[in-house]
């Protein structure tokens, strides 16, 4: 059976700056491809893994996009990190993304005596001014103003919550506090004021000159902690643009006032971080599972990418397997519709790295094969669509052909990366490959549920890309002749460089092809 092409208004003209495009590109994952799982996985780069072999080892392992915490080393420790996963992304012919996690206005603990104290309900201490404790009682902070923005009844929740402790008394200089939750606390962890209004600056300085240095190292996301406001959030993009770069801000959502204005912050960013570690101390833990899900679902109304992050694997650190609670903890965030999830000190410092990016990847792939459905979005996202109308109708046209024919696969071809989005927001089980002829889109797409990112394919030429799918059918999916795929692409698979799916490039075209080869 011949191509048959559905053509709904013309396309914009050729990029010229299109990656060279043999007709079958090498896939460094080919012989696994249908063991990676549709949900995506990012890995926090540490002292565990920041070497060449390391980073190899864990992107054959299921890892897409890389995490560097600037909470934990600046520019000079981070950019070898970026040199080495671009070394590994070329010599493995794999688009690889790297997110940039802007430290905020994260209070820790100064020095404490010894280096650790047991703290006894009901035993009192002092969070005082300055650098230099004045006895072992006395408790200091990287927060000069915390003393002064402390008042009576507020609670100082310490060590990711683990220490709780209450304000009785506030003196010049000097707050008195009572332990009301024992534990012990060490030296430089973090400070938690739930209910507190700081006056911290969303992005200090640091930051600032840390978002500068993203920029020019040309990252392809970078997340802003302790966010509260969507003004907050544009003001990180201004500082990148202005900087030249191109790069998705990703919101973390960790504080109370994040959840009161949630769909303001969702619509002013590019995707979503649900960073549990600070917002399990911020609000009542038992409030977290429905947080979640609640923030799961503005995210699909808005066709914005969603990471769960904090504590996933945490056994993994020192075993080979993770714990029931866990694996089920995984299979949620799958199943509540997570784009991705994040591993923290699991691959940062952890003694297993490469085998818990495996773990999460089974976990999602056996979750993904028993929802063969899966989840349709919510019919209220069309509200609020930024993608042209025709591309959109195209999109969800593709999807339902995709899903009725039983393709083998569904190729997109997306200048922006915004069509490959729109795809994979659809939730469609049919394998999506992702080519651009821009390298950036590419690595942007690594954060795409379900859409895998193909370097050197013909981007700009429909019969080429015809083509190419043919053999990719062939050679990942086990097509057969008459098996059908589907693609998508404007009229001459064409925008130009100053064009985009979000801005007015419209993909208006839909090719349903039957596999020619045996």
């Amino acid at each position: 059976m011949p191509s048959m092409t559905f053509d709904f208004a013309p396309a914009s003209r050729a990029d010229d700056t299109a990656l060279p495009h043999p007709q079958l590109p090498a896939m460094s994952h080919s012989q696994d491809f249908r063991q990676r799982a549709y949900t995506k996985i990012v890995a926090t780069l540490g002292p565990a893994t920041d070497s060449y072999e390391r980073i190899a080892e864990l992107v054959q392992s299921g890892v897409d996009v890389f995490r560097m915490n600037m909470a934990h080393g600046g520019p000079e420790e981070q950019q070898p990190k970026v040199d080495i996963i671009r070394q590994v992304s070329k010599d493995l012919n794999q688009p690889v993304a790297i997110l940039v996690d802007l430290a905020g206005p994260k209070i820790r603990l100064g020095e404490v005596a010894n280096g650790l104290i047991q703290c006894e309900r009901g035993d009192e201490y002092y969070f005082v001014d300055g650098d230099e404790p004045g006895n072992e009682r006395e408790l200091t902070s990287t927060y000069e103003p915390l003393t002064s923005e402390l008042s009576k009844g507020d609670s100082v929740m310490l060590a990711d919550g683990s220490v709780i402790m209450q304000v009785v008394e506030k003196q010049p200089g000097r707050v008195r506090a009572v332990v009301t939750q024992a534990g012990d606390v060490r030296s430089r962890q973090g400070i938690n004021l739930p209910g507190v209004k700081l006056s911290a600056p969303a992005i200090s300085v640091t930051d600032h000159m840390h978002a500068i240095w993203a920029a020019k190292a040309q990252v392809d996301f970078v997340s802003l902690s302790f966010v509260r406001a969507p003004d907050e959030v544009r003001a990180l993009k201004d500082i990148l643009r202005s900087s030249g770069s191109k790069a998705d801000v990703i919101a973390k959502i960790e504080k109370r006032e994040a959840l009161d204005c949630l769909e303001e912050i969702v619509q002013a960013s590019d995707a979503i971080m649900v960073a549990r570690g600070d917002l399990g101390v911020e609000i009542n833990v038992a409030e977290m599972p429905i947080q979640q899900k609640r923030i799961i679902r503005v995210c699909h109304r808005y066709e914005r990418p969603v990471i769960i992050a904090t504590q996933m694997l945490e056994s993994m650190h020192d075993s080979q397997r993770p714990t029931r609670a866990e694996v089920t903890d995984v299979a949620n965030a799958v199943l509540d519709g997570a784009d991705a999830c994040m591993l923290s000190g699991e691959t940062a410092i952890g003694k297993f790295p490469a085998k818990a990016v495996q773990m999460m990847n089974s976990i999602a792939l056996a979750t993904e094969s028993a929802i063969p459905s899966m989840m349709r979005r919510d019919s209220k996202r069309d509200d609020y669509a930024t993608l042209h109308s025709v591309t959109r109708a195209v999109v969800c046209g593709a999807g339902i052909i995709a899903r009725q024919l039983k393709a083998k696969t569904l190729v997109v071809s997306s200048h922006s990366g915004g069509t490959a989005l729109a795809l994979s927001q659809q939730r469609n089980l049919v394998p999506t490959i992702g080519v651009s002829a821009k390298e950036s889109t590419l690595r942007k797409m690594c954060l795409y549920w379900g859409v895998t990112p193909l370097r050197g394919a013909p981007a700009c030429d429909m019969q080429e890309l015809i083509r190419s799918a043919d053999g990719w059918a062939r050679l990942l999916f086990d097509a057969k002749k008459g098996d059908p795929i589907v693609i998508v692409g404007g009229s001459h698979l064409a925008a130009g460089p100053d064009d985009d799916e979000m801005a007015g490039g419209v993909h208006d075209v839909v090719v349903v092809h039957e596999v020619e080869g045996e």
